[in-house]
C-alpha cells in the first residue's frame, strides 16, 4: 500500500493555511489603508475610526502570528513527521475573504449620489418626516450660518415654514432632481451618516431658481445664497430657498455629515 500522499493533495495542504494569514493580513492593511487615504470616513462614522484602526492592527497582529505559527510548524513537520497532513485545511471562507480584500484595493469607495439618494426616500412629500436627530438643533446659530442639515433639523423641531419667511440662507449640497419637482425647482441634499454608510441618508431642502434655464445636472455639487419662502409643492406647504446666487462647487473633501 503507498503511503504517500497524493502531490496535488500535499500541495494544497500546504497552501491552504496559508489563505487565512493572507486573507487576515490583507484586510488589516486594507482598513489602514482607508483611513491613511481619508477614505474611512466615507465609510464609517469618525467617533469609530479608532475601533477601525484598532481592528486593522489587531488583524495584522494576527496575521503574522499566524505565519509564525505556520513555519515552525512546518520545520517540525519536516524533521518529526515528512507525511504530516492537515486533517481540516481552510475552505472557502478564507478565499472569499481575501478575494474581498483584493477587491477592495482595485476598488475606490464611491461618494453616495443622487441615485441612492432617490432609492432611500427622497421626495417632496416626505421633507417634513426625515430621521435627522432633533437633538442636533442648534437655536443659537444666525439664519445665514445655518448648514442644510442644521435648517433641516430647524424644521424637525418647529415644522411650520412660513416661521422662517424671509430668513437668510447659504447652504451647500449636491444636486438631486425628483421627478415631482418642477423645472424651475432643484433639490439640495447631504447625506447623513449615524453608523456607518450602510445606514446612510439624505437630508435637505427644495431651491427654487431664479433663472429656470440654468439646469444643474445631477450630483452637481452648488453653493446656494438666498432667503426662505414657502412653496406648496405636491400638495404640500415646503420650507424652499429662493435662490439669488447659485455657484458650482468642488465635492467636499468630506460630502457627508454626522
Amino acid at each position: 500500500m503507498n503511503s504517500n500522499p497524493n502531490p496535488t493533495v500535499k500541495l494544497r495542504n500546504l497552501l491552504m493555511p496559508w489563505l487565512d494569514v493572507l486573507a487576515i493580513t490583507a484586510w488589516g492593511i486594507l482598513i489602514l489603508k482607508y483611513w491613511a487615504t481619508g477614505k474611512l470616513n466615507l465609510l464609517i462614522h469618525p467617533d469609530y475610526f479608532w475601533l477601525a484602526i484598532a481592528g486593522g492592527i489587531a488583524l495584522q497582529i494576527v496575521g503574522f502570528l499566524k505565519a509564525g505559527q505556520l513555519l515552525r510548524r512546518r520545520r517540525r513537520d519536516n524533521v518529526a513527521n515528512p507525511m504530516h497532513l492537515n486533517i481540516f485545511p481552510p475552505g472557502w471562507g478564507s478565499a472569499l475573504l481575501l478575494t474581498a480584500a483584493i477587491l477592495g484595493f482595485i476598488i475606490t469607495p464611491q461618494v453616495f449620489a443622487s441615485d441612492k439618494a432617490l432609492q432611500r426616500g427622497i421626495t417632496v412629500d416626505s421633507l417634513g418626516t426625515t430621521r435627522v436627530k432633533p437633538q442636533a438643533f442648534r437655536a443659537t446659530v444666525r439664519p445665514e450660518e445655518r448648514s442644510l442639515v442644521d435648517w433641516v433639523r430647524t424644521l424637525n423641531v418647529y415644522p411650520e415654514p412660513d416661521a422662517y419667511t424671509g430668513q437668510k440662507a447659504k447652504v451647500q449640497g449636491f444636486v438631486i432632481h425628483p421627478p415631482d419637482l418642477g423645472k424651475e425647482y432643484i433639490f439640495l441634499a447631504r447625506f447623513i451618516l449615524t453608523c456607518c454608510a450602510a445606514d446612510a441618508y439624505p437630508a435637505g431642502l427644495p431651491v427654487k431658481l431664479a433663472d429656470p434655464n440654468n439646469q444643474y445636472p445631477a450630483d452637481t455639487w452648488l453653493e446656494v445664497e438666498g432667503q426662505m419662502i414657502t412653496e406648496t409643492l405636491s400638495g404640500k406647504r415646503q420650507l424652499t430657498i429662493a435662490a439669488s446666487s447659485v455657484k458650482t462647487i468642488p465635492q467636499p473633501k468630506n460630502p457627508y455629515v454626522y
